[in-house]
């Protein structure tokens, strides 16, 4: 996954990545919310969930310490990041802001 990960985030399209956990409540909240973004912004992104039980190594290289954490990524370089449940406004707002159009 690691390398393959690496890989993803070099896109010039913006990619929020989301460090969840199956057992964790507010990233069972998170998850409608980001389908919201998604549906909102369509092409101009690309949502990726990472399971940090699965992928502890790629958690691990970007010091995830708490779940849910968002990363928002562009052409490798993280632009952004948060720990928590943030409203689908609060999260398109930093996505347009943040992002190199």
């Amino acid at each position: 996954m690691n390398s393959n990960f690496d890989k993803l985030i070099q896109s010039e399209k913006p990619i929020l990545v989301d460090f969840f956990a199956t057992w964790c409540g507010p990233c069972k909240m998170l998850s409608p919310i980001l389908k919201e973004v998604k549906d909102q912004l369509g092409e101009q992104i690309s949502i990726i969930k990472i399971d940090v039980d699965k992928n502890q190594q790629v958690a691990a290289q970007y010091q995830v310490r708490g779940v849910p954490t968002m990363i928002l990524f562009q052409n490798g370089k993280q632009l952004w990041r948060q720990s928590g449940v943030l409203d689908k406004n609060a999260i398109i707002n930093v996505i347009s802001e943040k992002s190199i159009k």
